[in-house]
């Protein structure tokens, strides 16, 4: 420990390595809430080598929990979100900001023998080692599993790729877009008869870190239970192919072709999103009840005993023409009506919000779902971010 602490201190001096004082520095305050309590990681060390989102979101959410995460970026340029924008609050991107609270930075040239050397140790102190290079690369500088696994064999060593270690695919980069078209979310996802679309945030990069989050979780665990570490393999593509849930078993069970819904559900009718007067609501009726009750709320009782829509099946099957009645329904009032007719129904509905709706949302708010935080170079900031309750 003592040697790895002189060592930083001299490639700070060298300029191998930055720290407290640098431009490039993270903050490592806590939410300003629940700082008195105790975390159930705290006392686990990480070794962050990742970047961009999934790696630094899985990080995050384990220093949310009470770990110690320091951050290892590239001398000079650090973490590729540094850039991206706009928008930025000061020299900082707010990409960058929203995903790597609760860590502590150092830059780190691992290109370098004596940066290699520096991570080594820093290695032997932690409990998990964290990366998402593409395969071999660091075993290439001697950092790979094999070599920490030796030093430090502790350690639980979680890799995240973009399509797993070995393979056709595993040495392409990995990035959310394209995995998520090879897996086959962006093809049922957009309008029905439209093109395929993104998704509006990463979600298989963010599925990727989630899975990656609970992976090292149960690594620590399985650490507790033999002594002995372990190695993590994580990736895009199987993240997201495993997130296709029962899009997947209709084809893998019934060979039944998925395709794009828009806001509307395969299997369930009605449940999708419905134009207002003045903006959009999405409406849901999973069983025959709901659908009764949306009936009356909707003034058309005489839907629920139409022959055509008695059970689910039956309303899949005559989708447009049930839908079509609904929509002309719905266009009548504004969704502030809307929302107070279904209001204490059973019924699961909700508006579609933009941003500044979303964080005026009064559950939003009461769910603790913006984090405060004081950034050394911008001041005072807000993120998003899960407020995890955790009562003894």
């Amino acid at each position: 420990m003592l040697a790895t602490l002189a060592r930083v201190a001299t490639l700070r001096r060298t300029g191998l390595l930055s720290g407290p004082g640098s431009r490039r520095e993270l903050w490592t305050g806590r939410p300003q809430s629940d700082t008195d309590n105790m975390k159930p990681l705290e006392g686990v060390k990480i070794l962050d080598l990742t970047r961009v989102l999934a790696g630094p979101f899985a990080t995050m959410n384990l220093g949310d929990l009470g770990a110690e995460v320091i951050k290892v970026e590239r001398p000079g340029a650090g973490d590729d979100t540094r850039t991206w924008g706009p928008p930025f609050v000061g020299t900082e991107s707010t990409y960058f900001l929203s995903v790597n609270r609760n860590k502590k930075s150092i830059a780190v040239n691992i290109k370098d023998p004596n940066g290699v050397k520096i991570i080594k140790e820093l290695a032997a102190i932690c409990d998990v080692f964290v990366e998402n290079y593409v395969p071999g690369k660091l075993s290439a500088l001697g950092l790979g599993y094999a070599d920490i696994d030796r030093i430090a064999p502790h350690v639980v060593y979680c890799s995240i790729t973009g399509y797993g270690q070995t393979g056709p695919l595993c040495q392409r980069a990995g990035y959310d877009a394209v995995a998520s078209a090879v897996s086959g979310l962006m093809h049922i996802t957009g309008p029905e008869d439209g093109d395929p679309v993104r998704p509006g945030v990463a979600m298989t990069d963010l599925a990727t870190g989630l899975y990656a989050c609970g992976a090292i979780m149960a690594g620590l665990i399985q650490r507790y239970k033999t002594g002995k570490g372990l190695f993590i393999d994580c990736n895009l593509l199987s993240s997201q192919v495993a997130c296709l849930t029962q899009v997947a078993a209709n084809y893998l069970i019934a060979r039944k072709e998925a395709k794009r819904w828009g806001t509307a559900h395969g299997s369930i009718v009605p449940y999708q999103a419905f134009k207002t007067k003045d903006g959009y609501l999405v409406v849901g009726a999973g069983n025959n009840l709901q659908f009764a009750t949306l009936c009356k709320i909707m003034n058309v009782p005489e839907l629920i005993d139409d022959c055509k829509y008695k059970t689910n099946h039956l309303r899949v099957q005559n989708r447009k023409e049930l839908i079509r009645i609904l929509s002309a329904r719905f266009e009548e009032a504004m969704t502030s009506e809307w929302l107070h007719r279904f209001e204490g129904s059973g019924i699961p509905y909700g508006p579609i919000n933009n941003m500044k709706n979303v964080f005026a949302e009064p559950q939003v708010l009461h769910n603790g779902l913006v984090m405060e935080m004081k950034h050394p170079t911008v001041g005072k900031i807000s993120v998003p971010g899960m407020k995890t309750s955790l009562e003894t």
